[in-house]
């Protein structure tokens, strides 16, 4: 395909797969259950967190977090004390997300919810930076401030290191994106769509190497900031629109 073959047919895999019936199959329904600023905050970061391996048990273990914090994320985070983390469970959230990153994710969530009335602050762009790799380490390290030893850091992904970010990258795709079809929030008003990067991982990143969308083999930030230069030629102002696109043809198989 050539350069508009190629973004038309994008843009009609995006427009076919950006549609709230995504919801019911996708991470992101969790935060879909609040209508609370923090609330959906909270619970779209966690659930993005721990985003890897079967959606459906994704969906299911985030349950387990929000059973956790009385279907109330960001009272619980505000107000609770140490002792009430006693009750949780050993027993792993997903995967290697253990209770113990649990109990650590929500503590390093009350400092911060002390300090700032949303995570937005935290994600800022900075002028004559193009996209979130700054900003992304900024969080991280803010976040993980009083923590920054423990093994749930590997659980925050660091640009810095190279990583594709996948999960905050889609965190971030889920608060910043606003067309109205009802899936991405539109919460945050003070970070530009355009500076947003598709959410790469093993669907991402197979779908965009069929299509010669990028060459490098690795799922890293370089391979990120690639496959930025190609989406933002079909759409400078929204390029993250096209992960609908890439992941919904992975998933899906529709593409051969």
């Amino acid at each position: 395909m050539n350069f508009d073959e190629l973004r038309s047919f994008l843009d009609e895999k995006a427009d076919q797969y950006n549609h709230v019936d995504f919801i019911q199959d996708d991470p992101i329904q969790i935060p879909h259950l609040f209508s609370k600023r923090q609330d959906i905050e909270i619970a779209g970061f966690l659930a993005a967190t721990i985003a890897w391996g079967n959606r459906k048990s994704i969906i299911k273990d985030a349950y387990k977090m929000l059973d956790f914090m009385g279907h109330s994320p960001y009272d619980f985070v505000l107000n609770f004390k140490e002792d009430d983390l006693l009750k949780l469970s050993d027993k792993a959230i997903h995967r290697t997300f253990s209770a113990e990153d649990f109990k650590v994710f929500l503590l390093n969530l009350q400092s911060l919810y002390h300090s700032y009335k949303s995570m937005e602050d935290l994600f800022l762009v900075q002028d004559g930076e193009t996209n979130c790799y700054y900003a992304i380490e900024r969080f991280r390290i803010e976040f993980l401030k009083e923590n920054i030893g423990h093994r749930s850091q590997k659980h925050v992904a660091s640009t810095y290191k190279n990583s594709s970010a996948k999960r905050l990258m889609m965190f971030l795709r889920w608060m910043v994106r606003n067309d109205n079809r009802g899936v991405d929030f539109g919460l945050w008003k003070n970070i530009s769509p355009s500076v947003l990067s598709i959410p790469l991982d093993v669907h991402t990143g197979n779908i965009s190497r069929k299509l010669n969308l990028i060459q490098r083999k690795q799922n890293d930030w370089k391979t990120v900031e690639e496959l930025d230069v190609q989406l933002r030629q079909f759409n400078p102002e929204d390029p993250a629109i096209y992960d609908f696109a890439l992941f919904g043809l992975g998933v899906s198989g529709d593409f051969d």
